[in-house]
């Protein structure tokens, strides 16, 4: 069976019991049909699970058929449990699924970093060429120059609240302008660029001891936040050059809502950063304290991706490549309740 054909064809199927499962009050004609289609993609679930489809998809009609059960049985929605299930499910397995995109990501964004840093430090014509100004900088690079106020010149809240909605902003970017690919490039380049002058600077001042003291503790987390931004929406963009075997509407469609649901998750990865950007890196904390936070906050968020999301990928995997029987048809096999009670 051509699964993408199959779940192409039943689309629409799908959507609708979407919108009858979302839609707040129902007619006695849309219970009795939200019943039916709940029936159905149940058994289209099953056929599909037994012929090796993508487990996002599998995953996405689990998910669906489990709010359509919830109120096919009149159950009270519970919020926290589907927050729960994406931040313990959804989300870690999308960006573990990714990995190779977004470590290949960051190592040439380091490496590039570090090489701008290395030519702005050791050469005039470098800082000429990157429109660095000549003279004294030392208002910038000197003990509470411009670089470590940047970071105590607002009221910690408010600057939390600007860190965070800037990153998001900067991930947004990185992830869906990556379908174009070479904006995606270009905007991860200026973030390197910008490391990499910064860091330029501070060494030619000798105060690296100060940049890393002022970068780390936030930098580490939110660098690898923006890899994953990058890395996925390079995938999103490469996916639409080369689909593999499946149809380029069906690759996209795919990988569109894996993208998407990075986006999400990251909004809360780079909440973290802000607080640690917002409450950390300007404390009166010593400078290993305060990089102990972000080496700390790096490794959860590591252990995260790598712990819990390798486990809930290689467990879609599994089951969807292991064959499920076929309901027998002369049995009532899904049991729901009289439609006539949820018409009340």
């Amino acid at each position: 069976m051509d699964t993408d054909a199959y779940s192409w064809a039943n689309q629409r199927c799908w959507y609708r019991l979407d919108q009858l499962t979302r839609q707040r009050k129902l007619s006695g004609a849309e219970a009795d049909e939200l019943v039916r289609r709940y029936r159905t993609t149940s058994q289209q679930l099953a056929k599909l699970q037994g012929h090796h489809p993508d487990p996002e998809l599998v995953d996405r009609l689990s998910a669906l058929l489990a709010r359509a059960r919830g109120r096919v049985l009149a159950a009270k929605s519970q919020p926290w449990h589907d927050i729960g299930r994406f931040f313990t499910r959804q989300f870690p397995a999308a960006v573990y699924r990714a990995w190779p995109w977004w470590v290949s990501t960051a190592g040439i964004f380091l490496a590039v970093s570090a090489v701008i840093a290395v030519l702005v430090d050791t050469s005039a014509a470098a800082r000429r060429a990157l429109g660095i100004p000549e003279g004294d900088l030392s208002h910038v690079t000197e003990p509470g120059g411009s670089f470590e106020t940047y970071y105590s010149e607002h009221p910690n809240e408010a600057f939390a609240a600007k860190v965070w909605t800037h990153n998001s902003l900067v991930s947004a970017i990185a992830l869906f302008t990556g379908v174009l690919i070479l904006p995606a490039v270009y905007a991860m380049f200026m973030n390197a660029l910008n490391l990499g002058i910064t860091g330029g600077l501070m060494a030619d001042a000798g105060r690296l001891d100060s940049f890393f003291g002022f970068i780390l503790p936030h930098g580490t987390l939110e660098l690898t936040a923006l890899f994953v931004a990058g890395g996925v929406g390079l995938k999103l963009g490469w996916t639409l050059v080369d689909p593999g075997r499946r149809s380029r509407a069906a690759a996209m469609a795919t990988q569109g809502r894996a993208t998407a649901t990075v986006a999400l998750g990251l909004v809360g990865v780079l909440l973290v950063c802000g607080l640690l950007e917002g409450f950390i890196t300007p404390s009166s904390l010593p400078a290993p304290v305060r990089i102990a936070f972000g080496f700390a906050a790096e490794a959860l968020f590591l252990v995260y991706v790598f712990g819990i999301g390798r486990r809930v990928a290689n467990e879609q995997d599994a089951d969807a490549a292991a064959p499920i029987a076929a309901p027998d048809p002369t049995r009532q096999w899904l049991a729901v309740p009289d439609p006539v009670r949820m018409r009340a």
